[in-house]
């Protein structure tokens, strides 16, 4: 009986299929193989990778158009990365909003899903959703997250930074420069003036703290010594003074005169040492206290000086933390802006919306690059808050890339500003803020309220209601999560005022 005829074909971007079939079919065999060939062309094109041909800067954001299926990062100057990817499938959807890089992880399975293998996991919600490296049907397959191509996914991996911004669009939209008198700019530079100082007393106080701890470990060596002297001294002396009694009971049991005589002469030389030895003794012992008075001050003062260099870094680390980029979010839902920084809530204030009743749009600001004392930005725009529907619509783009270049459609400048014009932020949380803002930080402009999913540890979280959110809702998040206190500012005065009191927050 013949055997089968064996052919290894790579369909699916990588992983090897075992096709069998029986050569007498050759003409069955020949389809088989071509469909297969169809298949791995397909495949190539649902992993095409691009990347900017100029070199690349740091990412600032990637922005994943769930219509086309791709994903595209950007650094200051433009596009540097850009994929296919495949979403949340019907029922279990990938939420449309502004989110964040939470976590990172190489190597991670799935809680969820059957320890799924998710490699280069990178998370956007502490429920569940990430961007890891998966198979790529060419169609969304997903249980809410993205999945990338495997390359793709490790060599983004490799590049971003928690707190990258991660905005996913219905449709496929891009950044755009603004400029407008509300964006925030720098004001004085005392935030930065701050850290650099405190690094340098930082720096300085552990110099201080090696060197008192230095003189206290050579204090303790040098009352060692003496210790040790003097000990050596006292057991010689009771030695000796042992010595000088084993003497005297020889003086006394002396049969003869030459006996008594000879340990006469042993007794005046031990007693002679033992008059040495205690000399040594007074003299070591004299010595020896300012040794022991020393090693007392020398450990104070490098315990004192160990409590100052924890403060300085503790310091150092705080004014660092204050360079993070902070991110400011406002709600026309609830009439109220909330600022983060490093993952962490920093102030909440009410603000004015004109018009209140009226949709604003939602809108993400991002401070792209600093020229000297200004802070270039760059918009997107998700959902536009233009009465008159004028300008592109962000969800409205239906091409399928399927791997190809999908040129992002532009995003609506006029109603951005619009946005802008509307909102009324109090100067003294003005000031705080330009003082705060740097490259990397971001203004978030939206009708929604703040998400459930903005908790503890996360930056903004920000669905958009009006699209599909099966990825969130399969999910449960621990209540623990969500637990934030903001420092509140009475009668909307910031933080720096010195005025505020601590509240706790549940979403």
């Amino acid at each position: 009986m013949e055997r089968g005829g064996v052919e290894r074909v790579r369909s699916d971007g990588g992983h090897m299929k075992l096709l069998v079939f029986n050569p007498r079919h050759k003409l069955a065999g020949l389809r088989v193989a071509a469909a297969f060939a169809s298949l791995t062309e397909a495949a190539k094109l649902r992993n095409e990778q691009t990347v900017a041909t100029r070199p690349a800067g740091e990412p600032i954001m990637a922005i994943v158009s769930l219509r086309d299926q791709q994903i595209t990062v950007y650094d200051n100057k433009g596009w540097i990365m850009r994929a296919p990817v495949s979403s949340g499938q019907k029922g279990r959807e990938t939420p449309a909003g502004v989110f964040s890089i939470l976590q990172k992880k190489a190597e991670h399975y799935s809680n969820l899903y059957d320890d799924a293998f998710m490699p280069h996991m990178q998370r956007i919600t502490w429920s569940g959703i990430a961007l890891h490296g998966g198979s790529l049907p060419g169609y969304p397959a997903s249980h809410g997250c993205i999945r990338l191509p495997y390359s793709f996914a490790e060599r983004l991996f490799g590049v971003t930074k928690p707190g990258m911004r991660v905005i996913v669009a219905p449709g496929n939209v891009g950044p755009v420069v603004i400029d407008h008198p509300a964006l925030f700019q720098p004001k004085t530079g005392q935030v930065a003036a701050a850290a650099t100082a405190a690094t340098a007393k930082a720096e300085e106080a552990t110099v201080k703290a090696d060197q008192a701890r230095l003189v206290a470990i050579t204090a303790s060596r040098e009352s060692a010594i003496a210790i040790v002297s003097v000990r050596k001294a006292e057991a010689l002396k009771l030695k000796g003074e042992a010595e000088l009694t084993a003497t005297e009971r020889m003086i006394a049991a002396a049969a003869s005169p030459e006996a008594k005589e000879q340990a006469e002469g042993v007794r005046a030389k031990v007693t002679a040492r033992i008059s040495e030895l205690e000399a040594q003794l007074v003299a070591g012992k004299s010595e020896l206290q300012p040794k022991l008075d020393a090693v007392t001050v020398a450990r104070e003062a490098a315990a004192e000086a160990e409590r100052a260099r924890v403060a300085a870094a503790e310091a150092a680390r705080k004014a660092t933390r204050d360079l993070e980029p902070v991110s400011v979010f406002i709600s026309r839902k609830t009439q109220r802006l909330y600022v983060r920084q490093a993952f962490q809530p920093i102030l909440e204030i009410p603000v004015t919306v004109r018009d209140a009743d009226r949709p604003i749009g939602t809108y993400i600001f991002t401070a792209m690059e600093r020229t000297g004392t200004h802070i270039r930005w760059s918009l997107v725009s998700l959902v536009s808050g233009r009465p008159d529907g004028s300008g592109d619509d962000p969800s409205s783009s239906v091409r399928k890339g399927h791997g190809r270049d999908v040129l992002p459609i532009v995003s609506d400048l006029e109603g951005a500003k619009a946005a802008l014009d509307r909102i009324t932020i109090p100067q003294d949380s003005l000031d705080l803020i330009a003082e705060k803002v740097s490259p990397r930080s971001a203004l978030i402009v939206s009708d929604e309220a703040l998400s459930s999913e903005t908790g503890n540890g996360t930056e903004f979280v920000v669905p958009l209601s009006g699209e599909p959110q099966g990825g969130l809702k399969n999910r449960r998040p621990s209540p623990q999560q969500f637990e934030v206190r903001y420092p509140r500012a009475p009668h909307w005065r910031p933080p720096f005022a010195g005025q505020y009191s601590t509240q706790w927050y549940r979403f």
